[in-house]
């Protein structure tokens, strides 16, 4: 609402009371209430003077009194508002107030709008320069022809001509509204100016209210003038700020003002000056009159005429003032010349002063606003800035957040997608699995098959505990790589193959100079602490990780001939890879090589891993070997060394395993070779002689770092014979040996001085000296070595480009190789270990045409040497010549130069040592090289130039001790001791005269009751403790009991507690029990044995005989059982013949005394089922240790199956074997098969048949050495007799018994026999097999 109520009044009912109240009156008039009211007497004077020019001088109504408004705007809000003035300052001036400094104010941004010079502004400027003149010079008002009367009669009078709108700058809306005569209302920055149009007819309507600054001049439309204005006071000063001025300016919707005049313009006109004059100021005088009533005292000393006189007494003044209610007379009394004078002098001093006064508050004011407005801006901004900073903050959580949960939807839509991969081809592997059970010879739909493929076998996987692969599996990728070409003579050799070394090391852009760097001393010495030393600290267990991925990181998988990138997951229970496929490089790979690449969509339970080793890769501490349960190993290579800490801490705790004598502790995983070779108590195990040569040339290779999934780094072993040329090979002279003392290089002497030569003239300096350019072992020379057998014929093809080498340089005989490596100064090549165990791979059964050499020789299989007529006879005495004496005695030498002090530093350079540098470890560092094409050189130098084996110790190593020295170790294998002992050491009869059908000689040293166990045919058990042979010698039957080696079961002895060595259950009636129906646990507490009709076999306690577990799975009587070695916490595979032709496989698990691998569940399932059998199972031998099941029917072969059911071979024994009837296997990769009618055959565990020999006695027992060298058998002639397994020689028998043999054990270190007899008795015989050895009469 307006709070204009009457246009033509002079000032509003508000107004009049706001005026009233500034001036306050008091008993005592104050200083400050007096200054007011002569302002306000000033004030309502001017207005009321020129109200009266208004009236008086009506032509003036046709133009627009725009400055008149603007200055009574001013003088009002000076009154009632005094601050509010500031606000209508337009223009940049100087203020001349008195007392005030000279300042500028800018005009504000609503100011912007407005055409002419404000008039407030200019009225009050004239004003104060006026009355400051006038008070310097009192006549100035005289002869300057200005006061304050002119410059106030100038305001209100002055015609508006000069100040004129163009309509184009008015809003549309403003000029709307004028052309409807609507009446308009102006918001001044301090006023509402409310301009209503001749009426032109019709009553006054409410119009719409346009907003324009006071300062433009409103036209009418199409010139129509304004016929009348009413000035009125806005109301609260604190209504009409600046902001509000400006969203006036800016906004066309302000609420219209009703118009509440109680005259109408149609009135007006008719109405007299006096009348207008009464109804324009009655409101006004009184106030007048009141003041000057009540100030009378003051204002007649100030109000003071031209000649000093007082105005307000003088005449009828006062008088006038208190009893008259005239308007008009009070008026004229105004504004004649003497009160107008008097007025401009002195009231307009005082109201220039309240002026300056309402300047100067203002300006405090707006100090004070700006002040608070900037502190309250900086709280903001500063609220403002946390805010965006907490906002920020969240966004990055959320984005963190939104990103990890993306990653790990992706982690498990990539794990379910392997997942699936892996279902998919476990599926595929599965569904082959049947149907080559189905289609094998053996199988049911084996018959059906007109003719058959051939068929391809390559080398498995599977490493024994000295770590030989030596199973041959089917290959269903195998060809015989008919469309592999031959290279030429001349054509390009592959740098590393026979290559001249110059021409490799020629033209080379060095990249020493780049590379070379210090190798992180993180990846140096992985722990902290001495170099050497391992502390045993106590791990903190890994912290509960949540989440279904612990740790995911990029790898690599390196095998054999590939290395492919991936991803490696770690979760709670299980590692997983998966393969990068998308990738380029991936894309360029072979597939016939990935067909030999496993792990590429891996899964690993952690409880099937055994060991974690740290690994180089391209000599960087960058890798990780696992290896499994199944016996295969898996490596994987890393970002860097931190990355293996961490895979490192994920994995479970199993150390290096349990060979080495080291704790199992993820931080013996971490490891150096060096630690690892201080740590373990294998060099102690060699000196003493309780490990063989080979075993520790392979515990020596496998922490030095090599292995068999790098081919750069494969196992590396010497050349130990010298001699491939004579008919026969006498391993007891020292010249067939090798000097290993010397590197291969400096065995020939014209040879060794070319290499020094070359050494001391060598002049690069970027390049250090060398002696050698190519390696002992490059990934090359490997699969040159094993060319013969897949999958490293495909990879030798892969990496020659699909051709096989020119035939004179394929490696096609031993002699040659050996000549080559004295004699070729680019020739340095030690050997494999293959030399010493594989015999298949000197033979090209895949018929691969690898060539005929220059003098017409045709390459297929290798040349051996002469003293060799077959290649198992070759490894056979390769090995042996390995263990050997003279090797013994000087083996420490070549460990010194390969893995040893001699292997860097002077001590190389002496021993003509020195390989091209980029061989060692700690050259250089690949991850200091930013240029990928300079990286990508290096690695393939480094891959062409061979890696020298970690150093494991920089001070000699020490050698091995003599057998003599060692001999009173009596379980030492290559013993050589006098015959001090009888042949027959004891016999001991039992009461029953039932025959002993099962002997079990568990003697360990660390078990709690080391036992000879016995089975009668009638199912009584004797339970007889061991003591040893130790303290019998020259003692005879009749001495102390003690003494003896056995002491007979006391419950069988007295003939007492018999119910608790008596099985009673009821066997089948037909089962002929024998050896084979009973199997004894490796720590003497359980038998178990088979034969029962309800087609079961059972577990009893030795202890109580009572029965503890019952085993179903047979469709008919379970006619054999077998168990396989046992290992740490006697577990061991158990198995189970029956005449339903198949085989199960099942676990004991040795924790819990039990078949089955949880306890207590009702019904066990086998690992496997073995099938391929025709008829009923009547022998059977399982040996965990080459993975390998061999069984035999009462019809038939004998079969060969892998652990998880594969039918690997068939054993083909010649015309007459044909019913098997006793098997025994040796870890050595050996089996003897015993056949009705005295056949013996001896195969190798790739079903060769290695010899055959037949016997006059029917046998009923027979053991094969822990080494399978040696033979034994007893049958019903009572004759022990030991064979030569090799040659089937026999050795030795010993004297006759009584009775014949039914049974047969060895007790823990070989030196004793044991033999169940016929007539219910057990025979103990001395048995020492070293003295057979070749060696034995030797005795250094």
């Amino acid at each position: 609402m307006s709070p204009i109520r009457d246009m033509d009044r002079l000032l509003q009912e508000m107004d009049i009371n706001r005026l009233r109240a500034v001036v306050f009156r008091d008993i005592e008039d104050s200083k400050q209430a007096q200054f007011l009211a002569l302002a306000v007497v000033y004030f309502i004077s001017v207005l009321m003077v020129s109200k009266y020019r208004d009236i008086l001088e009506p032509q003036n109504d046709k133009k627009l009194p725009q400055r008149s408004q603007s200055a009574r705007s001013a003088d009002s809000n000076a009154v009632s508002g005094g601050p509010d003035l500031e606000s209508s300052v337009s223009l940049r001036r100087r203020d001349s107030g008195i007392g005030d400094d000279h300042s500028s104010v800018a005009p504000s941004k609503a100011d912007t709008t407005t055409q002419g010079p404000d008039a407030v502004s200019e009225a009050l400027s004239t004003l104060s320069s006026e009355v400051r003149g006038h008070r310097d010079n009192p006549t100035a008002d005289a002869r300057g022809g200005k006061n304050v009367k002119d410059i106030l009669r100038s305001l209100v009078s002055a015609p508006a001509d000069d100040i004129m709108v163009d309509p184009s700058l008015l809003p549309p809306a403003f000029l709307g509204a004028a052309m409807g005569n609507n009446p308009n209302q102006f918001r001044s920055f301090d006023r509402s100016v409310r301009v209503a149009p001749k009426k032109v007819g019709g009553a006054p309507s409410p119009g719409s209210s346009t907003p324009v600054p006071s300062a433009t001049t409103a036209v009418g439309a199409a010139g129509t003038p304004v016929n009348n204005v009413a000035v009125v006071s806005t109301g609260d000063a604190s209504q009409s700020t600046t902001a509000e001025a400006a969203a006036g300016s800016a906004s066309t919707n302000l609420p219209s003002v009703p118009t509440l005049s109680p005259m109408t313009r149609d009135t007006a006109p008719s109405m007299s000056i006096s009348e207008r004059l009464e109804h324009a100021l009655d409101k006004a005088a009184p106030l007048l009159r009141e003041i000057f009533v009540d100030f009378a005292p003051f204002l007649s000393r100030t109000l003071l005429g031209s000649h000093g006189q007082e105005l307000l007494i003088e005449g009828t003044s006062l008088v006038c003032m208190k009893s008259s209610s005239s308007v008009v007379e009070l008026v004229m009394l105004l504004c004649s010349q003497e009160w107008q004078n008097s007025i401009q002098k002195n009231a307009g001093l005082a109201f220039i002063e309240l002026v300056n006064e309402g300047r100067l508050l203002s300006h405090t004011m707006k100090d004070h606003l700006v002040r608070v407005a900037n502190e309250a801006e900086f709280i903001l901004s500063r609220q403002r800035a946390e805010d965006i900073h907490k906002h920020a903050e969240f966004e990055s959580h959320c984005a963190q957040y939104s990103a990890e949960k993306r990653d790990e939807e992706k982690m498990c839509d990539h794990l379910i997608r392997a997942a699936k991969y892996r279902d998919h081809v476990t599926a595929t592997q599965l569904i082959q699995k049947i149907i080559n059970i189905l289609t094998d010879k053996h199988g049911a739909w084996g018959s059906s098959a007109f003719s058959r493929p051939r068929e391809f076998w390559r080398l498995d996987y599977w490493e024994d505990d000295l770590r030989r692969r030596r199973r041959f599996v089917r290959n269903p990728f195998g060809s015989t790589h008919s469309k592999a070409t031959l290279k030429a003579a001349a054509e390009h050799v592959v740098p590393g193959i026979n290559a001249p070394e110059e021409d490799i090391l020629k033209g080379k852009q060095s990249i020493r100079s780049h590379a070379m760097g210090n190798q992180n001393s993180e990846s140096e010495i992985l722990l902290d602490g001495d170099d050497d030393t391992l502390s045993s600290l106590e791990e903190k267990e890994l912290e509960n990780l949540t989440g279904p991925v612990n740790m995911s990181t990029s790898a690599q998988l390196v095998a054999p001939a590939v290395v492919v990138k991936g991803t490696l997951s770690i979760t709670a229970s299980e590692l997983y890879f998966e393969v990068d496929e998308d990738e380029a490089s991936f894309k360029t790979i072979d597939p016939k090589i990935l067909t030999y690449t496993e792990g590429l969509h891996g899964k690993w339970l952690f409880t099937e891993i055994r060991a974690v080793f740290s690994r180089r890769y391209l000599l960087q501490n960058t890798a990780l070997e696992i290896f499994m349960a199944n016996r295969t190993a898996v490596m994987f290579n890393f970002p860097d060394a931190g990355t293996v800490k961490k895979v490192v801490q994920c994995l479970p705790r199993v150390g290096v395993g349990t060979n080495f004598g080291l704790p199992q502790t993820r931080r013996i995983s971490q490891a150096s070779p060096k630690q690892l070779y201080k740590a373990s108590n294998m060099t102690q195990r060699w000196q003493r002689r309780e490990i063989s040569n080979f075993e520790y040339l392979i515990f020596l290779n496998t922490i030095s770092g090599r292995t068999y999934n790098d081919l750069n780094q494969y196992p590396v072993f010497p050349w130990v014979i010298t001699n491939y040329d004579t008919e026969d090979l006498d391993l007891t002279l020292p010249s067939n040996y090798r000097d290993l003392s010397k590197p291969i290089g400096a065995l020939n002497p014209k040879r060794a001085a070319f290499f020094n030569d070359r050494y001391e003239s060598w002049e690069d300096d970027q390049v250090p000296k060398f002696h050698y350019g190519t390696h002992y072992s490059t990934s090359s020379f490997t699969q040159m070595w094993l060319l013969r057998i897949e999958p490293f014929t495909t990879m030798f093809l892969n990496f020659q480009g699909g051709k096989f080498d020119h035939a004179d340089r394929t490696f096609s005989s031993v002699s040659r190789a050996w000549r080559n490596c004295q004699r070729d100064t680019s020739d340095v090549k030690e050997l494999t270990p293959e030399f010493y165990y594989l015999p298949e791979m000197f033979v090209n059964a895949n018929n691969y045409s690898l060539g005929v050499m220059e003098d017409g020789t045709v390459v297929s299989d290798v040349e051996l040497p002469p003293w060799a007529k077959t290649p198992e006879e070759f490894v056979r005495i390769n090995r042996l010549a390995l263990e050997s004496e003279f090797v013994s005695c000087q083996l420490h030498q070549w460990i010194d130069l390969i893995f040893g002090y001699k292997q860097q530093g002077p001590e190389a350079t002496r021993s003509l040592n020195v390989f091209y540098y980029l061989t060692y470890e700690g050259t250089i560092n690949l991850s200091s090289i930013t240029d990928p094409m300079l990286r990508e050189a290096v690695e393939a130098q480094i891959r062409s130039f061979g890696q020298t084996p970690c150093q494991l110790l920089i001070e000699p190593h020490p050698p091995r001790s003599s057998a003599m020295q060692v001999y009173v170790l009596l379980q030492s294998p290559l013993m050589f001791t006098e015959q001090m002992q009888q042949d027959v050491i004891m016999v001991l009869k039992f009461p029953s005269n039932s025959p002993v059908a099962h002997v079990a000689a568990n003697t360990q040293p660390g078990l709690a009751t080391p036992a000879i166990i016995t089975v009668t045919a009638n199912r009584l058990f004797a339970v007889n403790k061991w003591h040893g042979l130790a303290g019998h010698q020259g003692s005879s039957v009749q001495d102390q009991q003690y003494q003896l080696p056995v002491e007979i079961d006391p419950l069988i002895a007295s003939n007492v507690g018999t119910h608790r060595r008596q099985i009673t259950d009821l066997l089948d009636q037909s089962i002929h029990i024998h050896s084979q129906c009973f199997i004894i646990t490796a720590d003497n507490r359980f038998i178990l044995l088979c034969g029962f009709w309800d087609k079961s076999f059972r577990v009893y306690s030795t202890d109580s005989g009572k029965l503890t577990q019952i085993v179903f799975g047979h469709r008919d009587v379970v006619t054999c059982l077998a168990r396989s070695e046992s290992y740490i916490g006697g577990d061991c595979y158990v198995l189970s013949g029956s005449r339903d032709a198949t085989l199960l496989l099942w676990y004991w698990n040795g924790k819990h005394s039990s078949i089955g691998e949880n306890p207590g569940t009702e019904f066990v399932t086998p690992r496997a089922i073995l099938t391929g059998h025709d008829c009923e199972v009547t022998c059977a031998s399982v040996c965990a240790e080459l993975g390998l099941v061999i069984s035999g029917c009462r019809e038939g072969p004998c079969l060969i199956h892998s652990m998880n059911g594969d039918l690997l071979r068939t054993l083909e024994g010649p015309e007459g074997c044909v019913q098997p009837r006793l098997i025994q296997s040796s870890t050595e990769g050996h089996a003897v098969v015993y056949y009705n009618k005295g056949h013996f055959c001896f195969f190798s565990i790739n079903g060769k048949l290695l010899g055959h020999m037949e016997v006059e006695e029917n046998i009923r027992a027979m053991l094969l050495s822990r080494d399978g060298q040696y033979l034994l058998t007893g049958g019903d002639g009572g004759v022990l007799s030991v064979w030569q397994v090799h040659n089937l020689k026999q050795m030795f028998t010993y004297p006759g018994c009584d009775a014949g043999i039914r049974s047969m054990a060895m007790s823990n270190d070989q030196r004793c026999i044991i033999t169940g007899m016929a007539s219910g008795s057990i025979v103990l015989f001395y048995n020492d097999f070293n003295r057979w050895h070749h060696e034995y009469q030797t005795r250094y």
